[in-house]
């Protein structure tokens, strides 16, 4: 379990959108389920492939976990613990963004925010 940053890969319009408000209250999905999901670096790819699969538009943040109130890790279905947020997320707690590029059945590449804004 890494307690110091964990990740969140989110459409770009809507990060777009929650840059604009200051906090991000999570995709669809969270809202529903009632907490934001977030990946440890070592999840990134399986969630990758288990929900956002040759997707474009979709940006990874990286955030400091050791900022968040109200985050706790949790087991799934699968036997996995994955870190959830039972709050929205203030943008200032993301530390750095990039860009998903799929080359191909599912495998990326990342490109720096500094590189594409």
């Amino acid at each position: 379990m890494n307690l110091e940053y964990i990740f969140k890969i989110v459409e770009k319009d809507e990060w777009n959108k929650s840059k604009e408000k200051g906090i991000y209250s999570g995709s669809s999905m969270d809202i529903k389920d009632g907490y934001i999901h977030f990946s440890e670096k070592e999840q990134i790819d399986e969630t990758l492939k288990n929900y956002y699969s040759n997707k474009q538009n979709l940006i990874l943040l990286k955030v400091d976990a050791s900022k968040l109130k109200n985050l706790i890790w949790e087991q799934a279905s699968n036997g996995v613990t994955y870190p959830h947020l039972y709050s929205t997320l203030d943008i200032k707690y993301v530390t750095d963004e990039y860009e998903l590029y799929f080359k191909d059945k599912g495998t990326y590449k990342l490109k720096k925010k500094q590189e594409f804004n």
